[in-house]
């Protein structure tokens, strides 16, 4: 009897990481961007803007990853979900990796429902891994750890966020004297410890932050070597390729690299070369 369990998010991630690169492209249909790309603000112009996006990264060589954020296709109801549900189900069909940036994150069976809904096979809403929240503690997320562990999908824990009101809260100290940021980090690279390559549990680690000043010492990073990294903040937030190496150091072979409105603004028409350009900067940067 052969083992039907599937390939582990992780698994999949390296492999991706080994065949087209580490450039992860945002789709974010802001209105403004709607706009530029004279699409109408409404749920037939996000579905637009996703299908143009995928078929994109899906023709390029050196890109394999795709993050739709959920809340630009909230924003029109069950219309705008309806458009979602296309554009995954688009970016699966095309072997691109999909990360939902949808930011779930509750207890109990709350958990549990956004388990089925976004980490399911078969799931109008499937991804291959979504990221989550902890602020009602890493041990709240159980049903979604375990529903991603049983289908071979991943989750991306916000850590130290590129946004810069995160700094007050996610700096904060614990009573044993580790910041939150490091706190959430160290709980999720313990599910990881079973891999020696690379886990299916990550971190959102925004690219504009230095890790010692949350609370990341050395040693700590060097500790999360299984753990992958989602690590917004490049282009309009301000974040330089050529920093990667020096903001995640050992972490830097296994960073995705999300980038969205500085790809986006170039329009459908172009969207191919302007992937190209962020991959083959990425592709120097983290050979």
């Amino acid at each position: 009897m052969t083992d039907a369990r599937p390939a582990s998010f992780g698994e999949r991630l390296d492999t991706v990481f080994g065949r087209r690169g580490h450039l992860c492209v945002g789709i974010d249909p802001h209105p403004y961007l709607l706009d530029g790309w004279d699409l109408p603000a409404d749920a037939s112009g996000v579905r637009s803007f996703g299908l143009s996006v995928v078929e994109a990264v899906a023709a390029s060589p050196r890109a394999g990853i795709v993050k739709p954020q959920v809340a630009f296709f909230e924003a029109y109801g069950s219309a705008g979900f309806a458009a979602l549900e296309d554009v995954l189900a688009a970016a699966r069909a095309a072997g691109l990796l999909v990360i939902g940036d949808a930011k779930r994150g509750d207890i109990g069976s709350t958990n549990e429902g956004y388990a089925a809904a976004w980490l399911t096979p078969g799931s109008p809403l499937e991804v291959d891994a979504l990221t989550v929240t902890a602020f009602t503690g890493v041990d709240a997320l159980g049903p979604l750890f375990d529903r991603a562990s049983e289908h071979g999908k991943g989750l991306f824990v916000l850590s130290a966020t590129s946004n810069p009101e995160s700094r007050a809260l996610q700096t904060a100290r614990t009573d044993a004297g580790a910041s939150v940021s490091r706190l959430v980090a160290e709980g999720v690279a313990s599910r990881n410890t079973d891999r020696t390559r690379l886990g299916d549990f990550g971190l959102v680690l925004g690219a504009t932050k230095r890790l010692d000043e949350y609370g990341f010492t050395p040693e700590a990073v060097r500790a999360l070597s299984t753990t992958p990294v989602l690590a917004p903040g490049f282009g309009f937030q301000g974040a330089e390729f050529t920093a990667i190496p020096h903001v995640f150091g050992p972490l830097a072979p296994d960073v995705i690299v999300s980038v969205s409105r500085s790809i986006l603004q170039h329009g459908a028409a172009g969207l191919a070369s302007a992937i190209e350009a962020d991959a083959s900067r990425v592709g120097e940067v983290i050979a």
